[in-house]
């Protein structure tokens, strides 16, 4: 992780702050719609999202695979299969189409905040979300935490 050249923007979908820090990403490839920076293979992290995510986690990211940055580490135990790996706590991925959040969607305690969280979608453990300007974003924050209350 390190720091960032001056006129560098985040990667998140809809954010056009600076961007401040950089994740290393050797596996970083052009995988169709997917918006990291390929040529120099970093993702890019304003301030706020850099700063929102590691106080929620107290982690530092991780790369998982070539498009999602992770935060945290838990064991998660498949419903359909039985089978358990290690996954992230919560993370997101910047993608052309959307944000994609991986904050366990499908845990109970997140419903009512999806409710007054605004326009987004949903799946099995994601919340995407097309713009930061459709959604409460203390709403948002609220459900990070509860995520990365979880173990």
């Amino acid at each position: 992780m390190g720091r960032v050249e001056k006129g560098v923007h985040c990667s998140v979908q809809g954010c056009e702050n600076s961007a401040e820090r950089s994740i290393s990403s050797s596996k970083a490839s052009m995988a169709g719609d997917l918006v990291i920076n390929t040529s120099n293979k970093r993702a890019y992290l304003c301030r706020q999202h850099y700063k929102e995510w590691k106080k929620a986690t107290k982690e530092d990211p991780k790369m998982w695979g070539s498009a999602v940055i992770g935060f945290g580490n838990i064991k998660y135990k498949s419903p359909a299969t039985g089978r358990e790996v290690d996954w992230m706590q919560i993370g997101f991925s910047p993608r052309k189409a959307n944000l994609s959040l991986y904050i366990g969607v499908g845990n109970k305690e997140l419903a009512a905040a999806l409710k007054k969280l605004g326009k987004h979608k949903t799946g099995k453990g994601c919340l995407y979300i097309n713009k930061l300007a459709d959604v409460d974003l203390k709403v948002l924050k609220e459900m990070i935490e509860i995520s990365a209350k979880r173990k």
